[in-house]
């Protein structure tokens, strides 16, 4: 694995990792306790999560594998969302949103709150008194979380709440991977106020782990015949060096100095066990001269 840049998570002594296990899909199968358990005991030790996952039961099966094992010594990130059904998000809901989350994994602080898919409301409405973002301002004052970051999906929404300068990190999805670079901004941004940069989906959804179900979706969106044909001559680059498309994509994200922390989602404890092999690759520095040459990736599906 690349070295990754020394830093800690925001306002703590904690090292921060350069692998995020990301657990949206948590807790919607049936004896996912066990998954939950592997995620805290293997080799990564740093989960993300959020008040919506799997409505409340991804946080609700780390919570448990953590009383089960209160020696296991992860990091949890965790994330504001909306109110179900009303989407209401002002400030009263990210408190409720916080004490849920709290409540479920059994904690009373956490290192990293972030303000989640805040798409029910305008940016002004969030900064507003009484708005969600003076309520994570209000948690981090209080010791109740070390550090508030935003992380959401979307045009330019992420751009401007970072240009709010309110924020210590920020989490981008699906916008910087193999054969996209829709994040630039975002990384430029966030780089100038030295925000920690988590980047979540390296695999753009699945089309670049291998999945023949996710072949032509990015970013779990139809994807052209222009952006398909970028794909497959990335995937014959790889082909050509001997080395998975996979371990490629994952590398992209952990070799680039911008980014501190890449989200993978587990969904299985294969995946889980696969992903050890995916970071340990070796890949070759001619490779990433080859996939410079190739130019510019076409625009992707995602806004």
């Amino acid at each position: 694995m690349p070295e990754q840049q020394e830093r800690r998570v925001p306002g703590t002594q904690t090292p921060l990792e350069a692998v995020t296990l990301g657990t949206s899909g948590l807790g919607r199968d049936p004896g996912d306790e066990k998954l939950a358990r592997a995620l805290l005991s293997g080799r990564f030790r740093q989960l993300d999560t959020s008040n919506a996952y799997a409505q409340g039961r991804s946080e609700t099966l780390i919570g448990q594998a953590l009383r089960e094992t209160p020696e296991a010594g992860v990091t949890v990130f965790s994330k504001a969302d909306c109110e179900p059904g009303t989407g209401v998000f002002d400030g009263d809901r990210v408190m409720r949103s916080f004490e849920e989350t709290t409540s479920r994994l059994g904690v009373e602080t956490l290192p990293i709150y972030h303000l989640h898919d805040p798409f029910t409301i305008t940016v002004a409405e969030a900064m507003a008194p009484g708005g969600a973002v003076p309520a994570l301002v209000s948690l981090r004052e209080q010791g109740l979380v070390a550090a508030i970051g935003i992380a959401a999906a979307g045009g330019t929404l992420v751009e401007d709440y970072i240009r709010t300068d309110a924020f210590d990190a920020v989490l981008t999805h699906n916008r910087y991977t193999l054969v996209d670079r829709r994040a630039e901004d975002i990384l430029r941004l966030a780089t100038e106020r030295d925000m920690t940069v988590f980047n979540a989906a390296p695999f753009g959804g699945g089309i670049l782990s291998g999945s023949p179900r996710h072949a032509g979706t990015y970013g779990y969106r139809p994807i052209s015949p222009e952006f398909g044909e970028h794909v497959e001559r990335v995937r014959a680059l790889c082909e050509r060096h001997g080395i998975a498309l996979p371990a490629a994509a994952l590398h992209f994200s952990l070799r680039e100095p911008r980014v501190h922390a890449t989200v993978v989602g587990i969904t299985s404890i294969q995946r889980l066990e696969g992903l050890n092999d995916l970071v340990d690759a070796v890949i070759p520095e001619e490779f990433w001269d080859d996939l410079a040459a190739l130019g510019t990736p076409p625009p992707s599906p995602v806004d």
